[in-house]
């Protein structure tokens, strides 16, 4: 039976903590508010963990999930680098709404899917969220949805949707915006957006100088159905 800890209470906040970190580590399912919306998340270095999750979204290994950081020292060692931009963008917008999609580090021995060696990073910038992570490590995390039914935007949402396949659900409350991070591809040699969230273009534009916009390829609507689902 699934677990729900209350984190508006201290108390059920240390007790859901400690048993979402313990469920992550023993390859189960949990279900963690991030700054966007709620998200279900596997210990990324657990490859049996990330086909459960796809599997409770109703998706397949075509659409590897994000994985969450709780520092930007962890999302370093799990990249070959940031490129020219990344760190002026990870300075000025992580934690935060921001998705990286960086070369993954060719020496580690994960399996997030048909990923093409590349991996989307996030620092989430939510407390329950990265006390959680500071736990157990990098997390395999995508949007708390089965796949075609909007994303859950607070715990019972999730609940509705997913059930027994999560074991723990770590209630924050209702998100403050359920506008997705923006996804931001940093494999060319100019960033470029593959899906629209809640940081804009321009706004993208005054850290990094130029980007390649969705409307700027005639590809721009096939790479935005394309991106990973991200909470």
């Amino acid at each position: 039976m699934s677990r729900r800890y209350d984190c508006a209470d201290p108390e059920q906040r240390r007790d859901g903590l400690a048993d979402a970190a313990s469920t992550v580590r023993r390859g189960e399912l949990v279900v963690l508010p991030t700054d966007t919306v709620y998200g279900i998340g596997c210990d990324a270095f657990n490859p049996t963990a990330v086909h459960a999750l796809l599997t409770a979204k109703g998706r397949g290994r075509d659409m590897p999930p994000p994985v969450l950081v709780g520092s930007v020292r962890a999302a370093a060692a799990l990249i070959e680098d940031l490129g020219p931009y990344g760190q002026d963008l990870v300075d000025e917008f992580w934690p935060g709404p921001l998705t990286l999609v960086c070369r993954a580090n060719r020496s580690l021995a994960w399996d997030l899917g048909d990923t093409k060696g590349t991996v989307a990073l996030r620092m989430p910038l939510q407390e329950i969220a990265l006390e959680l992570l500071k736990e157990t490590g990098p997390m395999a995390v995508s949007s708390a949805n089965v796949s075609g039914v909007a994303a859950a935007v607070n715990v019972s949402e999730a609940d509705g949707q997913l059930g027994e396949k999560v074991a723990v659900y770590l209630d924050g409350g209702p998100c403050s915006d359920d506008v997705p991070s923006t996804i931001l591809d940093l494999t060319y040699p100019v960033p470029r957006v593959l899906r629209a969230g809640a940081l804009s273009e321009d706004r993208l534009r005054e850290v990094c100088g130029s980007l390649i916009g969705l409307d700027d390829e005639t590809d721009g609507e096939r790479r935005a159905e394309e991106s990973p689902a991200d909470s």
